[in-house]
């Protein structure tokens, strides 16, 4: 009999004993018998043959077959049920074999409708897709939901073969189609992965474009497209917390790593102080992506995607640091030798505190990345400490050594002019521009009020110091003039006074203060001083009653309004006037 061939001569004493079929044999044989007749209205008997393929002529898991698809799942759940019990009270059993070979098929034939949901449903299956609909789970799903009822089939079947043995059929399969769409997927956003090698031979601009790319890819990768995944995964194999875990690993580590190192990479290649503001961007987006990254990729066998993004906003950090050294030095090395001839604002100053503005912007980042540890030697220690004795942060204290570290280039630049009072308005036109750029931007929240208090008191000393050499003398005459009191003393004041100021005037003509505020409070004081007492002179001794004599006290606001202007004048009227 081929009973006892299937047997070893030692079960002879067993097969005795299970001659007689028990009760409970008699009703787990009859449960694989129901399954069996439930199994074959969908699968051929003709398909049991290792030769020919199952017949199915169209798919169990349709709209209409739903039931019956669920029919089915239940009749092949039963079946492996039996079998284990079958096999624990009667190993011998000849419906084993038949059994056996029927769960195989019915597996087989499982996997394929796996297969076929997952690939024709791609477009419902997508990680955006899915993502999209975890934040709508709490709406009604109807027939119509087709990703719904697809991830339904799709867990239906994977518990299933779980808990029939053919978990990692399962698991192969899917593994296979959801990882070819997350790379798809991190292509279609541009991401093109790059060794560090690769990223070293690229060109800033090509470095700049890809990087911005990235910037985009990394949010919808990790708020869409691994987040998506990590959902689908998680609801397919939530009977099995292994398969859980190892089909979303495998799908998407090697993907989340290559996204994750490139910046790392490109933080390594070599730095230069414009680089700073992207290389912020890139820092500043992978900190606020951090809570759902340590939500996607909580298993254990993920951990070395965050390890990865530590490694990364460590570059990013080291980068930083080194970039805002750079711009330091660059400062420093700045030695040209050329003036502003009209005393304006020097093209330093203009481009260390924009840059710095842009600094600013990042102020919170930045107080993450720039070490308390940090110190700094300035080039005159008095007054690096004066400075920043009020500053408590790290980051205050580095901004205000690279402002400091400008304006003591901005007073050696002040000491190449001949002209003494040139020398001041160039340095009046590059101060004032430092501290309204303060008070005007971010700069401000983080140097303190203090701070421009400071700085602003040092401008006011500046403007004083410049009016006092070019209208010093004038004003000196001016408050000796009462000793005049003859008409022809009065007359010669009067020419000496003119002729003094023409050439006050003169001297000024092609200097520049760019800001007009600042411009006409110069000008307004310069008239505040000047006109009233020499207006008084003027009109005590009737100096005036001479035709052509001197200059008259309204023609002095006139020459003033002029001035300040640059290279031959405005011609305009200024506040001057409104004051004469």
């Amino acid at each position: 009999m081929v009973l006892f061939a299937l047997t070893s001569p030692s079960s002879s004493s067993k097969l005795k004993q299970h001659s007689h079929r028990s009760f409970s044999e008699s009703l787990m044989e009859d449960s694989i018998e129901d399954a069996e007749a439930i199994i074959h209205q969908w699968i051929s008997p003709d398909s049991f043959s290792s030769s020919s393929s199952f017949c199915c002529t169209f798919s169990l898991f349709s709209n209409k077959n739903r039931e019956e698809a669920k029919q089915f799942i239940r009749a092949v759940t039963t079946l492996h049920s039996a079998m284990v019990k079958l096999i624990s009270a009667n190993p011998a059993s000849t419906k084993l074999i038949r059994a056996e070979s029927l769960l195989k098929t019915s597996m087989n034939h499982l996997s394929k409708e796996f297969y076929r949901i997952l690939k024709s449903n791609r477009r419902y299956l997508d990680p955006e897709s899915v993502s999209a609909r975890s934040r709508n789970s709490s709406r009604n799903v109807s027939k119509e939901d087709d990703d719904a009822e697809a991830m339904a089939d799709l867990k239906m079947i994977a518990d299933c073969m779980t808990s029939s043995g053919y978990g990692k059929e399962c698991f192969r399969i899917y593994k296979k189609i959801r990882k070819s769409i997350i790379v798809e997927a991190l292509e279609q956003l541009g991401f093109e992965s790059l060794t560090l090698s690769q990223v070293q031979k690229l060109e800033w601009e090509s470095t700049e474009k890809k990087t911005r790319v990235w910037l985009r890819a990394a949010r919808k990768a990790v708020t869409t497209l691994f987040r998506g995944e990590r959902i689908l995964s998680d609801h397919v194999f939530s009977s099995s917390a292994a398969l859980r875990e190892s089909s979303f690993a495998e799908i998407t580590l090697q993907s989340a790593l290559a996204l994750f190192s490139f910046p790392g990479n490109v933080a390594r290649s070599r730095k230069t102080p414009e680089k700073i503001f992207l290389t912020l961007d890139v820092y500043q987006s992978i900190v606020e992506l951090m809570p759902r990254i340590e939500e996607v990729f909580s298993y254990d066998s993920t951990s070395s995607v965050k390890s990865q993004i530590a490694g990364t906003l460590a570059n990013l950090e080291e980068a930083v640091v080194s970039m805002i050294d750079e711009f330091e030095s660059s400062i420093s090395k700045e030695s040209s030798k050329s003036i502003i001839s009209n005393g304006g604002i020097h093209q330093l100053t203009r481009y260390v505190m924009n840059y710095i503005v842009f600094l600013a912007d990042y102020s919170e980042v930045l107080a993450s990345i720039i070490p308390e540890t940090s110190s700094f030697a300035s080039p005159e220690e008095d007054e690096s400490t004066s400075s920043s004795s009020s500053l408590s942060s790290p980051l205050a204290k580095r901004i205000s050594w690279l402002i400091l570290f400008l304006l003591c280039k901005i007073d050696a630049k002040s000491r190449l002019y001949s002209d003494v009072a040139l020398s001041y308005l160039f340095l009046i036109n590059n101060l004032h521009y430092v501290v309204v750029k303060v008070r005007t931007s971010n700069l401000k929240e983080v140097l303190s009020e203090g701070w421009l208090e400071k700085h602003e008191g040092k401008l006011k000393n500046h403007v004083a110091k410049f009016e006092e050499i070019v209208w010093g003398e004038l004003m000196t005459s001016l408050a000796t003039a009462e000793e005049e009191e003859e008409e022809e003393e009065a007359e010669e004041f009067v020419r000496r006074f003119s002729d003094r100021f023409e050439e006050a005037y003169k001297r000024q003509t092609g200097w520049v203060v760019p800001d007009s505020k600042l411009r006409d409070e110069i000008k307004v004081s310069a008239a505040m001083t000047l006109i009233p007492a020499y207006t008084e002179f003027y009109k005590k001794y009737r100096v005036g009653l001479r035709k052509n004599l001197g200059v008259a006290p309204e023609d002095i606001g006139n020459y003033i309004s002029d001035l300040y202007f640059g290279s031959g004048g405005s011609g305009c009227v200024s506040s001057v006037h409104s004051y004469v």
